[in-house]
């Protein structure tokens, strides 16, 4: 059957992977498109920069696919991507962190333009100026918080993952995510008094353009690194 023909969204993960195994083309990207947003959001968390996090989840995709054979379904497809993220981006930051030590420099963090690159422009400029304040005052709270509490509140408040999944995704039991997801409420509770659930759905929002650029990008290196030597790729 044709990749074309196939009707990713219906399929089990346990399928997808098969497929991803295969070097299917149409599954490749029905994964990624599936999973960007969320990988972005997951990098940005550790790294807080955005061309960083989407190198680190093009980089995460591309050792998941030389290791697909370890995904044995435990947890969702979605989860174990999100994992391999987060440890790459990790230790990039890890990597920053001894470089920026050789050379004095103790700024690891991104800039605040960074943080809205990926935002969904507005077709009301009032409404665009307000809502990039928003995600900026939001960005600025996120910074403030330690790592271990911004990523548990990035994927379970923003990405609405499960305590049990944003476990699995971090390796740590379900009771710290909740110990860490009630403490990260508690320092942002004066920044999410005047944000809605809009707002944080539309936090670092990885969609169209950018999204489909980078899965076209993603899909010819799962092509290349799939290629016999000598083999030219059109």
């Amino acid at each position: 059957m044709r990749s074309d023909a196939l009707d990713y969204a219906e399929m089990e993960d346990a399928d997808l992977a098969d497929l991803f195994r295969a070097r299917d083309s149409g599954a490749v990207r029905f994964i990624a498109m599936r999973n960007n947003q969320r990988l972005f959001r997951a990098a940005w968390a550790v790294l807080k920069d955005s061309g960083e996090a989407e190198d680190a989840v093009q980089s995460g995709y591309l050792k998941a696919f030389a290791a697909i054979d370890s995904f044995e379904g435990r947890s969702k497809l979605s989860t174990w991507l999100t994992r391999i993220v987060i440890n790459e981006a990790l230790t990039r930051r890890r990597s920053a962190r001894r470089r920026a030590a050789r050379v004095g420099d103790v700024d690891t963090g991104g800039t605040e333009s960074d943080r809205t690159d990926h935002a969904h422009s507005q077709p009301n400029p009032e409404h665009h100026v307000a809502n990039v304040q928003l995600q900026e005052t939001l960005a600025r709270a996120l910074d403030r918080l330690p790592q271990i509490y911004r990523i548990v509140f990035i994927l379970r408040e923003i990405e609405g993952m499960t305590v049990d999944e944003t476990a699995d995704a971090l390796d740590v039991l379900p009771a710290t995510i909740k110990t860490r997801f009630f403490r990260a409420r508690q320092m942002l509770q004066a920044q999410l008094a005047s944000v809605d659930r809009t707002d944080l759905d539309g936090f670092l929002t990885f969609a169209g353009a950018a999204c489909s650029s980078f899965t076209d990008r993603l899909a010819d290196l799962v092509a290349a690194q799939s290629a016999p030597a000598g083999t030219s790729l059109h």
